[in-house]
This record gives C-alpha cells, structure tokens and sequence, in this order.
C-alpha cells in the first residue's frame, strides 16, 4: 500500500506543477477557442490540461517500475505498456482537437485505433464470468471487439460529462478511488496477481485528477480538453478491462458448498461486470440521453447542445459549484454503493444506506424548487432568502427610501461596464483573464447558459 500511496503522491505532483507551465503554453499557443453558445465560462480559456496529465502517467508508471512490488506488475504483465501505447496515440489527437478543432468522426476512429494499439499488446477482454452459465471464453474477434467498444463508449462518456469546471476530473477520480479498492481487494484477499495492473491504473488515475482539480475547480484557469478527457476515460477502460477480462473466476475458489452459497460467493466475480457500467453510470446515461435527444431532432449524433445533465442542473437553479457536488454526489453513491455490495452482498443495511441516500441526493436535487423559511428566532443566523418576507422587506426599506443622485452628480461607473468583449487570441485578453486576477463581477447571465 505504500507503493501505491507514493506512486498517487508522485502522480498528483507531477500533474499539480505542470499544470501552471501547460497553461502559459496553451496560451502562447493560442489554444484559447471563442466562448461558444453552450459555455458556461464567460472568459477564454485555455485547454491543453491534457498535456500535464499525460505527463503525469508517463511519472506515475516511471516511479511504479522502480519500486520494488510495483515492479513486479512490470516484469509479469505488458499491460503497462499496452497502456502507455494507447493514451500517448489518444493523448496526441486530443491536442490535435484542442488547436485545430479536428472532425467528431476522426476523433472516433483515433478512438478506435488507440484501443486496438492496446488489444495487440494483450490489453483484452479474454473471458467473461456470466451469472448461470460460467465463464465463458471469447474469440480473438469477439474479445478485440468488446473491449474497442467498451474503451470507446468510456472515452465518449467521460468526454461528454466534461462541461463544468472540475466535473469530469472529479467524478472519474471518486469512480478510480472506488475501482482502486475493489481491485486491490481482488488482489491481496484473494491472491490473485493479474489484479495487480488495474490497481496501478486506477492509483495512477487517481493522481492525475487530484492534480489538475486545483487549476479545474470552478472559476477554472485552464481546462483539460478533449487531450485529457480522452485520456483519463481511456485510463479507466484500461482498468475496467484488465479486471474484467484478465482474471479467471476460477482461480478465487468460489466453487464450493451448496448451489446458494455458491451463487453469494460469485458476487465478488460478477462485479467486474457491473463495477466499469457503475463508475461511468453517470457519464453513460449522459451519453445515451444526448445520442437519442439529438437523432430524435433530426441532428448528428456528435452535434453539440445545451441538454446535458449538469446543464439541466444549471436550468434547474442550482449554482455551478453545487451541480458540480451533486453529480460528484451520484457518482460516489453508485460507485461505492456497488464496492459495498460486493464485499458484503448479505448485509441489508447495505441496501437501506443506498436507499436513504438515493433520497438525500434527491431532495438536493430538487433544492431550488422550494425555498424553505427559517424560525424567526434563527433568521439573523440564515442567509437572507431563508428568511420571512417581512424581514426581508424591511431591510430593503431603507435602500429604497434613498434619494436618486441626478445624472449630472453621478459617480462614474466601473470603466469594465463599457469595457468590449474581447475575442481569444487578440492582445490584452492574455493579461486579462488567462494570466492575471480573474474579474471579481457578478455573473448576470442565465443560469441555462452552458459550456
């Protein structure tokens, strides 16, 4: 545990400091696209995050094999490298995007040629544990196909959730935190080695979301891009299939006793089919809404709009920073709703927890429908849209009985009032927004507006 806890620190680092000099670069690069009609953002800024992160992997998988059991992962498996081949070809088309705004259709087909670079490698799907049948082994084409498409589908997913600043970054590290334990589980309780890759993808993964978070939370600084929303959903598949299609149920031992205790014993292995749908539920269900919304309307598929979810949460009335929780909130329920299920499937508390949490999530969802008064003994305790309309009234009264100043005695306004927009790329926006202090006015747009 150690090694991993020093590879995540290593990770996280290396991602945190070279986050600050990607984004000068990006910058200098110009990759600072027009705010478009589905931002959320009200400045350019510039992308390219993908870049840090890329490099964190590269150190994260550096330190990894030089450790002493780490190394082991290494000498034992090519799954490594599989990875590393992979997320350097997706990495460098999402750079591609990010400056030049290649087609929807190259970025699949770069999709597609980055998973089969890890299928050749021996990065597949090789079997797949199915309830009342047993494991069952795949072809050589079923197993490239399965895992092209699971890689696809999970690179899309998390690409598609990528539209509130720290919202993709955070909701695939509280997915990895959850893979991370499940498949470390897998590996020390049961002893089973071929576990041991995709708990190093899933540490590695999770230090290089906490790295970029702090340049990514909102008002962010600079965004990942498609180069690091590619890649970091890449990074997840890679892990979801190394657990899913690598290990042989039959190595846990979990055939023995009656028929009923052999079907509670096989939880732990019919998770890995469940655990990579759990920790991109989320992102998943985004995905499948937009494809039927868009071809319902006659649009492509890969056609940008403002119907995504956390952009119905922004509709809906919740700030950005609370949609932002509220999905980090339903990612975690799921995720390790399910990692509790699989450790003890028996347990009806287990159940009943997610059960009142689905409801908590709920109600927050449902927040801005209702606006709840406080007693008046509490009100000076509350903000002021807690408290009872009398109160608020009367502190509102002496702001209105102030006399109006004419035109003429008029202070000068704010010379940022007057201030034109200015487009990405043009001199002075750098200074402005990107390098220096961000602008401290109030954001008076639609809460619908999106990213």
């Amino acid at each position: 545990m150690r090694e991993y806890l020093l590879t995540l620190c290593i990770t996280a680092a290396v991602t945190y400091l070279l986050t600050g000099p990607v984004r000068k670069f990006a910058i200098v690069a110009g990759a600072m696209p027009e705010i478009r009609a589905r931002d959320v953002h009200r400045e350019p800024t510039p992308r390219l995050g993908g870049i840090a992160m890329f490099f964190g992997l590269c150190a994260g998988l550096l330190v990894a094999d030089h450790l002493t059991n780490l190394h082991e992962v290494f000498k034992n498996s090519n799954e490594p490298r599989a990875l590393l081949s992979g997320a350097a070809l997706i990495w460098l088309i999402g750079v591609l995007d990010d400056k030049f705004e290649i087609d929807a259709l190259i970025k699949l087909g770069g999709q597609m040629i980055a998973a089969g670079v890890m299928v050749m490698q021996g990065l597949t799907i090789l079997w797949l544990p199915i309830p009342s049948v047993g494991n069952v082994a795949l072809t050589q084409w079923q197993g490239t196909l399965l895992t092209v498409a699971l890689v696809v589908i999970t690179i899309n997913a998390v690409n598609f959730v990528d539209g509130l600043d720290g919202l993709a970054a955070g909701m695939v590290c509280i997915a990895s935190a959850a893979f991370f334990l499940y498949a470390y589980r897998v590996w020390v309780s049961y002893g089973i080695e071929a576990a041991a890759p995709a708990t190093l993808f899933s540490v590695i993964l999770m230090g290089m979301c906490l790295g970029f978070l702090p340049h990514n939370m909102h008002p962010a600084r600079i965004f990942m891009g498609d180069s690091g929303s590619m890649l970091i959903g890449l990074v997840l598949a890679a892990g979801a299939i190394s657990i899913t299609g690598q290990i042989d149920p039959d190595a846990m031992n979990l055939f023995s006793g009656s028929e009923r205790n052999t079907v509670h014993q096989m939880v732990p292995v019919y998770i890995p089919l469940l655990m990579p749908l759990t920790i991109i539920a989320i992102p998943a269900a985004d995905l499948v809404l937009a494809i039927v919304r868009r071809t319902w309307r006659g649009q492509s598929p890969f056609a940008a709009d403002r119907g995504h979810l956390h952009h119905r949460l922004l509709e809906v009335g919740h700030s950005h920073s609370r949609a932002v929780l509220i999905m980090y909130f339903w990612s975690a329920l799921i995720g390790f709703g399910a990692l509790s299920y699989s450790v003890n499937n028996a347990s009806m508390w287990i159940v009943l927890s997610v059960v009142a949490l689905s409801a908590i999530g709920l109600v927050l969802l449902l927040l801005p429908r209702f606006t709840p008064r406080a007693p008046r003994w509490a009100e000076r305790f509350v903000p002021p849209r807690y408290r009872r309309r009398r109160t608020a009234e009367a502190a509102t009264a002496p702001a209105a009985s102030v006399p109006s100043v004419p035109a003429d005695h008029a202070e000068p306004a704010d010379p940022g009032e007057h201030r034109a927009p200015v487009r990405a790329g043009v001199s002075g926006v750098n200074g402005a927004t990107a390098i220096g202090a961000r602008s401290r006015r109030p954001d008076r747009r639609k809460a619908g507006s999106s990213r």
